[in-house]
């Protein structure tokens, strides 16, 4: 019989990981959206994502000058599919419908709906690779749904409710995102910064190529710093908290987490835009918050069973990982699991992924 004490040590990193993501991203898009005034879509995408790429660069430059840095394990043959999807569907195809919708959506608002990610995250992790979503997750994931709802229509001229074209962009970008996540949940037991910098500078490459070829103007300098300052900030150190936060969490819990993103961006948008604070809003903002509370609260344990596995990973020495080799604080080896059965918290993690 486990306790929970290493199951709540091991996804407070996760939580914290995933806020953090969070709160970097969440405050790019008000910033976004003045730097989309001044270049087009696809070439601020490609500046974002090269700026994410560029940073990570120098900061794993000096990660690895550290006499106490841990090697994670690299990609092998099997990861790139699962690679090129992530790159494809949020490194190109996520940020060009972000930047197009928010032409067509006040900030504030365009943040918010961003939260839909966390549905369709959800459920392409549940149906799709068969990841364990509880009763409070789906409540979550359903208040947030509402909450976009409300958000992605508004009054016609003739009384009736209209689809607008800007939201719907966003909430396109949001569903991009979310295959990307469960996608990149695929990897996240290798280098975070290693899948970061590749997903930079494919991404970044793919759309500058792209805005070259369609006789896009290369902007003004300083716009062009700016954008990649953003894509440093924003993109870069946002994944690789996010990647660590899919580690230990999972690709529904880390998404419903990363919820708050919508909540820093509307905010940020506020301030920075002086947008105003209208009723759909607040009316959103207590869907939203409420569906985060439901995830924050969550519990899940039962007696389970884990069966032999061989693999390599970041960890420290706890009831799954008991082996000789190694110390107690995080390193990196391949290291084999016998085939267990106990009880404790947990949530689907690398070590946690069985059926239910």
């Amino acid at each position: 019989m486990g306790t929970d004490k290493g199951y709540l040590r091991y996804s407070r990193f996760g939580v914290v990981s995933a806020l953090i993501a969070a709160a970097f991203f969440g405050l790019s898009t008000p910033f976004a959206k003045i730097l989309a005034g001044m270049m087009s879509p696809l070439m601020l995408a490609g500046l974002l994502y090269l700026g994410s790429w560029a940073g990570l660069c120098l900061v794993s430059l000096v990660r690895g000058l550290n006499a106490r840095y841990v090697r994670e394990p690299g990609l092998e043959k099997g990861d790139y599919i699962y690679l090129v999807g992530s790159i494809a569907a949020g490194g190109i195809a996520a940020p060009l419908l972000l930047i197009l919708g928010l032409k067509g959506s006040a900030g504030s608002v365009a943040s918010l709906i961003l939260n839909v990610e966390v549905v369709f995250t959800a459920l392409i992790a549940s149906f799709v690779f068969k990841e364990e979503v509880g009763r409070r997750v789906w409540c979550a994931a359903g208040l947030m749904l509402i909450a976009g709802s409300v958000l992605t229509t508004g009054p016609s001229p003739a009384g009736w409710f209209r689809i607008n074209a800007g939201p719907v962009l966003v909430a396109g970008a949001a569903l991009m995102w979310s295959i990307d996540n469960n996608l990149t949940r695929r990897l996240s037991h290798k280098d975070p910064f290693l899948i970061a910098r590749i997903k930079g500078l494919a991404a970044g490459t793919a759309s500058l190529f792209l805005a070259l070829v369609a006789n896009e103007n290369i902007p003004e300098p300083a716009p062009l710093a700016s954008a990649l300052i953003l894509g440093a900030l924003s993109y870069g150190v946002s994944l690789v908290f996010f990647v660590y936060a899919l580690r230990h969490l999972g690709a529904a819990r880390t998404g419903a987490y990363f919820g708050i993103a919508p909540f820093v961006g509307m905010a940020a948008s506020i301030v920075v835009l002086g947008e105003p604070v209208t009723l759909m809003l607040a009316a959103a903002f207590v869907f939203m918050a409420g569906g985060l509370w439901l995830v924050m609260k969550e519990f899940h344990a039962h007696m389970h069973t884990h069966e032999a596995l061989s693999h390599e990973h970041s960890h420290v020495h706890d009831e799954h990982h008991d082996h000789e080799e190694g110390t107690e604080v995080p390193h990196s080896h391949h290291h084999e699991h016998g085939a267990m059965a106990h009880s404790h918290a947990h949530v689907p993690d690398l070590h946690h992924f069985h059926k239910h």
